[in-house]
């Protein structure tokens, strides 16, 4: 008999294709990366991001009361602080009156039951871009990690749920934990971005923030010649077997949940991380990726649903136990439809 098996048989209507399907994305799955400015009532669109803006302290509390009701459970929130805050020890990282704690205390305060992540880096806080402290033209590991700890126990002091180390720095996971339980965070929880990519596709999310790298002014006495680019610490993306290695030391020190970061266009590392770690994995579908779409959407080149839901399901099935993506809300409203 010529076919036994007809595969097509499983797919010849919506009804059999849902009961047979073996991924599914639901608004659980999502974590919605925010940035914050100061001020009140400030609402700003970052043009090469679509549909995303800086927002103040009290709109970004009232599209967190949105994004629960929709189902979204997690936010990663990035800040956006004034040049006269910034210097080459992020200092200010670790005020506890600085615009990432008040958001923190707000955003706990309003929606008590959503997972608050903070960005545990010192690029928005950093005369020069980098994610840690510049000496001698690179930037210094060890002075780094201690004061990413001082930051990270800011942040649990100020109610965040896990805090979401992106540096890149060796061996920080584990003072982080060490920091954390000193100071009596014992139920604060690592997500630490393990194996992240020295990425082109962050583009969009660096003028957000204004935190891609810096020349140095080298009139001043006192300066330092930062590196051009990360390179010295993210990953080099033309390898594969480092990301395990990378997951597997932040998983040994502590880590809670590992992420990866880009997303599509790194689905070969998310299954490879997601086969040799027994935590969760979290994928950053990151703004290039996020860019790409709304622009090819924009020019009718691609319909923009379709793509943002089969992106998001080869990510979920990829690996990915978390998807941290600018598309969270869209996905939501339909997906809840």
């Amino acid at each position: 008999m010529f076919p036994i098996h007809r595969n097509r048989r499983l797919r010849t209507n919506d009804s059999i294709r849902a009961l047979v399907r073996e991924t599914v994305l639901t608004p659980n799955d999502f974590m919605f990366p925010m940035f914050i400015a100061e001020g009140t009532n400030v609402e700003v669109p970052i043009l090469s991001m679509p549909g995303i803006y800086r927002r103040s302290i009290d709109l970004t509390v009232k599209e967190v009361k949105e994004l629960w009701s929709l189902g979204i459970k997690a936010v990663n929130i990035y800040v956006k602080v004034g040049d006269h805050l910034k210097d080459n020890t992020g200092k200010e990282a670790w005020n506890p009156d600085g615009l990432m704690q008040q958001a923190i205390k707000a955003i706990k305060d309003a929606v008590p039951g959503m997972i608050v992540m903070p960005d545990v880096a010192l690029d928005p806080y950093s005369i020069y871009g980098h994610d840690g402290i510049i000496k001698n033209g690179d930037v210094a590991n060890d002075e780094t990690v201690a004061a990413l700890v001082k930051m990270a126990v800011s942040q649990a002091e100020a109610g965040a749920d896990f805090v979401a180390p992106s540096d890149m720095m060796d061996g920080r996971v584990i003072r982080l934990r060490e920091g954390l339980d000193s100071a009596g965070f014992q139920n604060v929880g690592i997500m630490s971005y393990a194996a992240k990519y020295a990425s082109s596709f962050y583009g969009p999310f660096r003028d957000a923030l204004d935190s891609a790298p810096k020349e140095a002014d080298t009139s001043a006495s006192s300066v330092q010649v930062p590196p051009k680019d990360k390179k010295t610490y993210q990953m080099d993306y033309a390898n594969r077997i480092e990301a395990i290695r990378e997951a597997l030391h932040d998983v040994e020190e502590g880590a809670d949940i590992v992420m990866v970061k880009p997303g599509i266009a790194y689905l070969d590392i998310v299954r490879e991380v997601k086969n040799a770690v027994n935590v969760p994995v979290s994928v950053y579908q990151v703004s290039g990726e996020y860019a790409m779409v709304k622009a090819a959407a924009e020019r009718g080149w691609l319909d923009h649903d379709k793509i943002m839901l089969e992106q998001l399901y080869c990510i979920k099935r990829a690996g990915a136990d978390i998807i941290s993506t600018y598309f969270a809300k869209e996905a939501a409203i339909l997906l809840n439809e």
